[in-house]
Protein backbone atom coordinates (compact mmCIF):
# COMPACT_ATOMS: atom_id res chain seq x y z
CA UNK A 1 0.00 0.00 0.00
CA UNK A 2 2.93 2.35 1.13
CA UNK A 3 4.16 1.32 -2.57
CA UNK A 4 1.09 2.55 -4.13
CA UNK A 5 0.17 5.64 -2.50
CA UNK A 6 4.74 6.63 -3.53
CA UNK A 7 4.05 5.88 -6.82
CA UNK A 8 0.80 7.89 -7.21
CA UNK A 9 2.64 10.66 -5.42
CA UNK A 10 5.42 10.69 -7.92
CA UNK A 11 3.10 10.08 -11.13
CA UNK A 12 1.13 13.34 -9.32
CA UNK A 13 4.09 15.48 -9.18
CA UNK A 14 5.36 14.69 -12.81
CA UNK A 15 1.79 15.38 -14.15
CA UNK A 16 1.70 19.00 -12.00
CA UNK A 17 5.18 19.86 -13.30
CA UNK A 18 4.54 18.52 -17.17
CA UNK A 19 1.37 20.67 -16.77
CA UNK A 20 3.68 24.46 -15.75
CA UNK A 21 5.62 23.46 -18.61
CA UNK A 22 3.32 23.61 -21.14
CA UNK A 23 1.31 26.61 -19.53
CA UNK A 24 5.30 28.40 -19.57
CA UNK A 25 5.74 26.74 -23.22
CA UNK A 26 2.66 28.42 -24.43
CA UNK A 27 2.92 31.60 -22.64
CA UNK A 28 6.84 31.55 -24.44
CA UNK A 29 8.30 31.42 -21.06
CA UNK A 30 10.34 28.14 -21.39
CA UNK A 31 12.08 26.18 -24.38
CA UNK A 32 10.17 24.07 -26.95
CA UNK A 33 11.91 21.47 -28.98
CA UNK A 34 10.12 21.92 -32.09
CA UNK A 35 9.79 19.28 -35.01
CA UNK A 36 10.35 19.13 -38.54
CA UNK A 37 8.40 20.62 -40.71
CA UNK A 38 7.19 17.31 -42.79
CA UNK A 39 6.63 15.70 -39.25
CA UNK A 40 4.59 18.72 -38.37
CA UNK A 41 2.61 18.04 -42.30
CA UNK A 42 2.40 14.26 -41.52
CA UNK A 43 0.41 15.11 -38.17
CA UNK A 44 -1.27 17.77 -39.33
CA UNK A 45 -2.35 15.31 -42.16
CA UNK A 46 -3.38 12.11 -39.44
CA UNK A 47 -5.74 14.65 -38.30
CA UNK A 48 -7.34 15.65 -40.79
CA UNK A 49 -8.39 11.71 -41.66
CA UNK A 50 -9.83 11.15 -38.47
CA UNK A 51 -11.76 13.93 -38.45
CA UNK A 52 -13.20 13.16 -42.19
CA UNK A 53 -13.16 9.75 -41.45
CA UNK A 54 -15.93 10.32 -38.36
CA UNK A 55 -17.69 12.54 -40.15
CA UNK A 56 -17.79 10.22 -43.37
CA UNK A 57 -18.54 7.07 -40.91
CA UNK A 58 -20.86 8.61 -38.68
CA UNK A 59 -23.34 10.30 -41.46
CA UNK A 60 -23.13 6.77 -43.43
CA UNK A 61 -24.14 5.21 -40.62
CA UNK A 62 -27.38 7.61 -40.52
CA UNK A 63 -28.06 6.73 -44.39
CA UNK A 64 -27.99 2.91 -43.35
CA UNK A 65 -29.91 2.78 -40.54
CA UNK A 66 -32.19 6.31 -40.49
CA UNK A 67 -33.46 5.60 -36.80
CA UNK A 68 -31.12 6.27 -34.06
CA UNK A 69 -32.81 3.83 -31.68
CA UNK A 70 -32.05 0.97 -34.00
CA UNK A 71 -28.06 2.31 -34.27
CA UNK A 72 -28.07 2.36 -30.43
CA UNK A 73 -29.55 -1.02 -30.14
CA UNK A 74 -27.24 -2.84 -32.43
CA UNK A 75 -24.31 -0.75 -30.41
CA UNK A 76 -24.88 -2.40 -27.68
CA UNK A 77 -25.42 -6.13 -29.08
CA UNK A 78 -22.05 -5.48 -30.63
CA UNK A 79 -20.41 -4.24 -27.48
CA UNK A 80 -21.99 -7.64 -25.79
CA UNK A 81 -20.30 -9.65 -27.95
CA UNK A 82 -24.02 -11.06 -29.53
CA UNK A 83 -26.13 -10.91 -32.92
CA UNK A 84 -28.63 -8.60 -33.35
CA UNK A 85 -32.04 -9.88 -34.52
CA UNK A 86 -32.93 -9.91 -38.06
CA UNK A 87 -34.92 -6.52 -38.50
CA UNK A 88 -37.19 -6.10 -41.64
CA UNK A 89 -37.20 -3.49 -43.67
CA UNK A 90 -39.54 -0.89 -44.01
CA UNK A 91 -40.50 -1.73 -47.31
CA UNK A 92 -40.53 -5.38 -46.88
CA UNK A 93 -43.28 -4.73 -43.77
CA UNK A 94 -44.95 -2.25 -46.35
CA UNK A 95 -45.26 -5.09 -48.67
CA UNK A 96 -46.12 -7.74 -46.06
CA UNK A 97 -49.12 -5.29 -44.87
CA UNK A 98 -50.13 -4.57 -49.35
CA UNK A 99 -50.48 -8.56 -49.36
CA UNK A 100 -52.53 -8.77 -46.26
CA UNK A 101 -54.58 -6.03 -46.81
CA UNK A 102 -55.01 -7.92 -51.01
CA UNK A 103 -56.40 -10.69 -49.15
CA UNK A 104 -59.02 -9.11 -47.41
CA UNK A 105 -60.35 -6.98 -49.91
CA UNK A 106 -60.06 -10.23 -52.94
CA UNK A 107 -57.26 -10.77 -55.20
CA UNK A 108 -59.57 -11.38 -57.68
CA UNK A 109 -60.44 -7.43 -57.60
CA UNK A 110 -58.50 -5.41 -59.32
CA UNK A 111 -58.21 -3.37 -56.65
CA UNK A 112 -56.69 -6.43 -54.26
CA UNK A 113 -54.48 -7.89 -57.84
CA UNK A 114 -52.87 -4.28 -58.00
CA UNK A 115 -52.25 -4.75 -53.98
CA UNK A 116 -50.78 -7.67 -54.66
CA UNK A 117 -48.47 -7.01 -57.44
CA UNK A 118 -47.25 -3.78 -55.39
CA UNK A 119 -47.01 -5.49 -52.00
CA UNK A 120 -44.47 -8.02 -54.16
CA UNK A 121 -42.71 -5.44 -55.39
CA UNK A 122 -42.36 -3.60 -52.41
CA UNK A 123 -41.01 -6.72 -50.77
CA UNK A 124 -38.25 -7.54 -53.08
CA UNK A 125 -37.30 -3.99 -52.67
CA UNK A 126 -37.05 -3.92 -49.00
CA UNK A 127 -34.66 -6.97 -49.56
CA UNK A 128 -32.57 -5.63 -52.19
CA UNK A 129 -32.26 -2.86 -49.29
CA UNK A 130 -31.32 -5.04 -46.44
CA UNK A 131 -28.56 -6.58 -48.84
CA UNK A 132 -27.35 -3.24 -49.64
CA UNK A 133 -27.13 -2.54 -45.76
CA UNK A 134 -25.42 -5.71 -45.32
CA UNK A 135 -22.73 -5.23 -47.95
CA UNK A 136 -21.99 -1.42 -47.43
CA UNK A 137 -22.10 -2.48 -43.55
CA UNK A 138 -18.95 -4.86 -44.45
CA UNK A 139 -17.21 -3.37 -47.17
CA UNK A 140 -17.17 0.00 -45.95
CA UNK A 141 -18.46 0.64 -42.45
CA UNK A 142 -16.69 -1.97 -40.74
CA UNK A 143 -12.88 -0.38 -42.95
CA UNK A 144 -13.60 3.13 -41.35
CA UNK A 145 -14.57 1.95 -37.84
CA UNK A 146 -11.20 -0.16 -37.78
CA UNK A 147 -9.32 2.76 -38.40
CA UNK A 148 -10.84 4.96 -36.11
CA UNK A 149 -11.04 2.28 -33.22
CA UNK A 150 -7.46 0.57 -34.26
CA UNK A 151 -4.72 2.33 -35.95
CA UNK A 152 -5.77 5.85 -34.43
CA UNK A 153 -5.97 5.10 -31.08
CA UNK A 154 -2.31 3.73 -31.65
CA UNK A 155 -1.44 6.42 -33.62
CA UNK A 156 -2.84 8.87 -30.22
CA UNK A 157 -0.96 6.30 -27.45
CA UNK A 158 2.51 6.93 -29.94
CA UNK A 159 1.79 10.93 -30.16
CA UNK A 160 1.18 11.26 -26.19
CA UNK A 161 4.12 9.28 -25.49
CA UNK A 162 6.32 11.65 -27.82
CA UNK A 163 4.99 14.61 -26.44
CA UNK A 164 5.87 13.32 -22.39
CA UNK A 165 9.04 12.67 -23.84
CA UNK A 166 9.47 15.76 -26.08
CA UNK A 167 8.69 17.71 -22.15
CA UNK A 168 11.20 15.76 -20.54
CA UNK A 169 13.84 16.73 -23.01
CA UNK A 170 12.64 20.35 -22.95
CA UNK A 171 13.16 19.87 -18.79
CA UNK A 172 16.25 18.01 -19.30
CA UNK A 173 17.87 20.47 -21.39
CA UNK A 174 16.63 23.48 -18.64
CA UNK A 175 18.16 21.39 -15.82
CA UNK A 176 21.66 21.54 -18.15
CA UNK A 177 21.29 25.19 -19.17
CA UNK A 178 20.89 25.85 -14.65
CA UNK A 179 23.48 23.84 -13.77
CA UNK A 180 25.79 25.38 -15.71
CA UNK A 181 25.30 28.68 -14.90
CA UNK A 182 25.27 27.68 -11.39
CA UNK A 183 28.72 26.34 -11.94
CA UNK A 184 30.09 29.29 -13.70
CA UNK A 185 28.80 31.02 -11.07
CA UNK A 186 30.84 29.10 -8.35
CA UNK A 187 34.00 28.77 -10.50
CA UNK A 188 34.43 32.82 -10.61
CA UNK A 189 37.76 33.50 -8.12
CA UNK A 190 36.33 35.02 -4.98
CA UNK A 191 37.93 38.38 -3.64
CA UNK A 192 40.10 37.80 -0.74
CA UNK A 193 39.86 41.36 0.45
CA UNK A 194 36.03 41.18 0.88
CA UNK A 195 35.83 37.41 1.51
CA UNK A 196 36.73 35.17 4.27
CA UNK A 197 39.18 32.10 3.42
CA UNK A 198 36.99 29.74 5.26
CA UNK A 199 34.28 31.11 2.27
CA UNK A 200 36.56 30.18 -0.34
CA UNK A 201 36.78 26.64 1.17
CA UNK A 202 33.06 26.60 0.66
CA UNK A 203 33.15 28.11 -2.79
CA UNK A 204 35.34 25.09 -4.25
CA UNK A 205 33.54 22.56 -2.59
CA UNK A 206 30.24 24.06 -4.47
CA UNK A 207 31.96 24.34 -7.58
CA UNK A 208 32.85 20.83 -7.73
CA UNK A 209 29.42 19.86 -6.73
CA UNK A 210 27.99 22.00 -9.38
CA UNK A 211 30.58 20.46 -11.80
CA UNK A 212 29.11 16.82 -10.91
CA UNK A 213 25.27 18.37 -11.39
CA UNK A 214 26.40 19.53 -15.12
CA UNK A 215 27.67 16.00 -15.73
CA UNK A 216 24.75 14.60 -14.31
CA UNK A 217 22.17 16.56 -16.15
CA UNK A 218 23.94 16.23 -19.59
CA UNK A 219 24.16 12.35 -19.06
CA UNK A 220 20.22 12.89 -18.44
CA UNK A 221 19.92 15.04 -21.51
CA UNK A 222 21.41 12.24 -23.93
CA UNK A 223 19.56 9.59 -22.45
CA UNK A 224 16.21 11.77 -22.96
CA UNK A 225 16.95 12.64 -26.61
CA UNK A 226 17.59 9.21 -27.41
CA UNK A 227 14.10 8.10 -26.29
CA UNK A 228 12.55 11.22 -27.78
CA UNK A 229 14.12 10.24 -31.10
CA UNK A 230 13.34 6.51 -31.23
CA UNK A 231 10.02 7.45 -30.11
CA UNK A 232 9.97 10.29 -33.08
CA UNK A 233 10.81 7.91 -35.75
CA UNK A 234 8.18 5.11 -33.93
CA UNK A 235 5.55 7.88 -34.61
CA UNK A 236 6.51 9.05 -37.87
CA UNK A 237 6.36 5.93 -39.26
CA UNK A 238 2.49 5.32 -37.72
CA UNK A 239 1.96 8.75 -39.37
CA UNK A 240 3.35 7.79 -42.51
CA UNK A 241 1.27 4.99 -42.82
CA UNK A 242 -2.03 7.48 -43.15
CA UNK A 243 -1.19 7.09 -46.96
CA UNK A 244 -1.69 3.49 -46.92
CA UNK A 245 -5.12 3.96 -45.03
CA UNK A 246 -6.25 6.29 -47.72
CA UNK A 247 -5.60 3.45 -50.22
CA UNK A 248 -7.53 1.26 -48.03
CA UNK A 249 -10.50 3.82 -47.90
CA UNK A 250 -10.30 4.19 -51.56
CA UNK A 251 -10.50 0.66 -52.18
CA UNK A 252 -13.44 0.73 -50.05
CA UNK A 253 -15.04 3.67 -51.69
CA UNK A 254 -15.66 2.11 -54.56
CA UNK A 255 -16.82 -1.21 -53.36
CA UNK A 256 -19.55 0.95 -51.67
CA UNK A 257 -20.70 2.88 -55.00
CA UNK A 258 -20.83 -0.63 -56.76
CA UNK A 259 -22.98 -1.76 -53.91
CA UNK A 260 -25.18 1.37 -54.01
CA UNK A 261 -25.30 1.11 -58.12
CA UNK A 262 -26.26 -2.72 -57.74
CA UNK A 263 -28.80 -1.40 -55.43
CA UNK A 264 -30.08 1.06 -57.62
CA UNK A 265 -29.65 -0.60 -60.52
CA UNK A 266 -32.18 -3.80 -59.06
CA UNK A 267 -35.26 -1.11 -57.72
CA UNK A 268 -35.07 0.13 -61.35
CA UNK A 269 -35.23 -3.10 -62.83
CA UNK A 270 -38.27 -3.95 -59.72
CA UNK A 271 -39.90 -0.97 -61.14
CA UNK A 272 -40.35 -1.65 -64.50
CA UNK A 273 -41.08 -4.82 -64.05
CA UNK A 274 -44.28 -3.94 -61.91
CA UNK A 275 -45.03 -1.45 -64.01
CA UNK A 276 -45.26 -4.34 -67.01
CA UNK A 277 -47.78 -6.25 -64.55
CA UNK A 278 -49.68 -2.82 -63.50
CA UNK A 279 -50.36 -2.18 -67.56
CA UNK A 280 -51.31 -5.74 -67.84
CA UNK A 281 -54.00 -5.95 -64.93
CA UNK A 282 -57.70 -4.84 -65.06
CA UNK A 283 -58.55 -1.52 -63.23
CA UNK A 284 -61.60 -0.20 -62.69
CA UNK A 285 -61.42 2.58 -64.58
CA UNK A 286 -61.22 0.39 -67.47
CA UNK A 287 -63.81 -1.36 -66.19
CA UNK A 288 -66.05 1.74 -65.63
CA UNK A 289 -65.18 3.12 -69.25
CA UNK A 290 -66.05 -0.11 -70.90
CA UNK A 291 -69.59 -0.41 -68.35
CA UNK A 292 -70.33 3.37 -69.72
CA UNK A 293 -69.37 2.48 -73.53
CA UNK A 294 -72.01 -0.35 -73.05
CA UNK A 295 -74.34 1.17 -71.66
CA UNK A 296 -74.50 4.15 -74.11
CA UNK A 297 -74.38 1.44 -76.76
CA UNK A 298 -77.93 -0.14 -76.18
CA UNK A 299 -79.31 3.12 -75.67
CA UNK A 300 -78.57 4.12 -79.42
CA UNK A 301 -80.15 0.59 -80.76
CA UNK A 302 -77.09 -0.20 -82.97
CA UNK A 303 -75.07 2.96 -83.33
CA UNK A 304 -71.80 1.47 -82.07
CA UNK A 305 -68.86 3.32 -80.78
CA UNK A 306 -66.20 3.32 -84.29
CA UNK A 307 -63.39 1.73 -81.89
CA UNK A 308 -64.23 -0.72 -79.21
CA UNK A 309 -61.49 -1.62 -76.38
CA UNK A 310 -61.81 -5.35 -76.50
CA UNK A 311 -61.24 -5.59 -80.69
CA UNK A 312 -59.48 -2.51 -81.77
CA UNK A 313 -58.31 -3.28 -84.71
CA UNK A 314 -54.84 -0.91 -85.14
CA UNK A 315 -54.98 -0.64 -88.70
CA UNK A 316 -57.91 0.89 -88.94
CA UNK A 317 -57.45 3.25 -86.13
CA UNK A 318 -56.53 6.86 -87.99
CA UNK A 319 -55.20 9.92 -86.34
CA UNK A 320 -57.28 12.63 -85.63
CA UNK A 321 -56.69 16.03 -87.26
CA UNK A 322 -56.01 17.70 -83.95
CA UNK A 323 -55.40 16.36 -80.04
CA UNK A 324 -52.09 14.57 -81.15
CA UNK A 325 -49.49 15.31 -78.79
CA UNK A 326 -45.69 14.34 -78.21
CA UNK A 327 -44.35 11.97 -75.89
CA UNK A 328 -40.83 10.79 -74.05
CA UNK A 329 -40.60 7.08 -73.69
CA UNK A 330 -39.56 6.92 -69.87
CA UNK A 331 -38.66 3.32 -70.27
CA UNK A 332 -37.94 0.40 -72.30
CA UNK A 333 -41.53 -2.03 -73.17
CA UNK A 334 -42.02 -5.00 -75.10
CA UNK A 335 -45.00 -5.50 -77.09
CA UNK A 336 -47.57 -7.91 -75.03
CA UNK A 337 -49.40 -8.60 -78.76
CA UNK A 338 -49.48 -7.13 -82.21
CA UNK A 339 -51.74 -4.74 -81.27
CA UNK A 340 -49.36 -3.06 -79.01
CA UNK A 341 -46.09 -1.07 -79.91
CA UNK A 342 -42.73 -1.59 -78.61
CA UNK A 343 -40.30 1.51 -77.08
CA UNK A 344 -37.11 2.41 -76.09
CA UNK A 345 -36.68 4.41 -73.35
CA UNK A 346 -35.55 8.12 -74.42
CA UNK A 347 -37.42 8.00 -77.89
CA UNK A 348 -40.11 10.72 -78.90
CA UNK A 349 -43.22 9.58 -80.63
CA UNK A 350 -46.87 10.77 -81.55
CA UNK A 351 -49.15 9.74 -79.23
CA UNK A 352 -53.63 10.51 -79.32
CA UNK A 353 -56.30 8.65 -77.74
CA UNK A 354 -59.59 7.66 -79.80
CA UNK A 355 -62.82 7.22 -78.42
CA UNK A 356 -63.94 4.45 -76.27
CA UNK A 357 -59.92 3.77 -75.33
CA UNK A 358 -59.22 2.99 -71.86
CA UNK A 359 -57.08 5.70 -70.08
CA UNK A 360 -54.37 3.45 -68.98
CA UNK A 361 -53.28 3.57 -72.80
CA UNK A 362 -52.75 5.31 -75.62
CA UNK A 363 -51.94 5.51 -79.25
CA UNK A 364 -48.55 5.95 -80.75
CA UNK A 365 -47.11 6.08 -83.47
CA UNK A 366 -43.59 5.89 -84.56
CA UNK A 367 -42.97 6.46 -88.39
CA UNK A 368 -44.95 3.55 -90.63
CA UNK A 369 -45.32 1.77 -87.14
CA UNK A 370 -48.68 2.10 -84.95
CA UNK A 371 -49.74 0.59 -81.57
CA UNK A 372 -51.04 0.86 -78.03
CA UNK A 373 -48.35 2.26 -76.06
CA UNK A 374 -49.03 2.52 -71.59
CA UNK A 375 -49.50 5.94 -70.48
CA UNK A 376 -47.17 4.95 -67.70
CA UNK A 377 -44.23 4.42 -69.68
CA UNK A 378 -44.31 8.09 -71.33
CA UNK A 379 -43.85 12.06 -70.38
CA UNK A 380 -46.35 13.99 -72.72
CA UNK A 381 -44.75 17.24 -73.83
CA UNK A 382 -46.81 20.33 -74.63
Amino acid sequence: MDFNVKKFASDAGLFFTRAVQFTEEKLGQAEKTELDAHFENLMSRADCTKHWTEKIYRQTEVLLQPNPSARIEEFLYEKLDRKAPCRITNGEMLGQYMQDAAKEFGPGTPYGSTLMEVGDCERRLGAAEREFFQTSAISFLTPLRNFLEGDWRTISKERRLLENLRLDLDACKTRVKKAKVAETKAAMAPDFQETRPRNYVLSASASALWSEEVEKAEHELRVAQTEFDRQAEVTRLLLEGISSTHVNHLRCLHEFVEAQAAYYKQCHFHMQELQKELARLPNAFALNSTHSIATAGSASEGISSPVETDTLKIEEVQAPATGTRKAKVLYDYDAADSSELSLLADELITVYTVPGMDSDWLIGERGNQKGKVPVTYLELLS
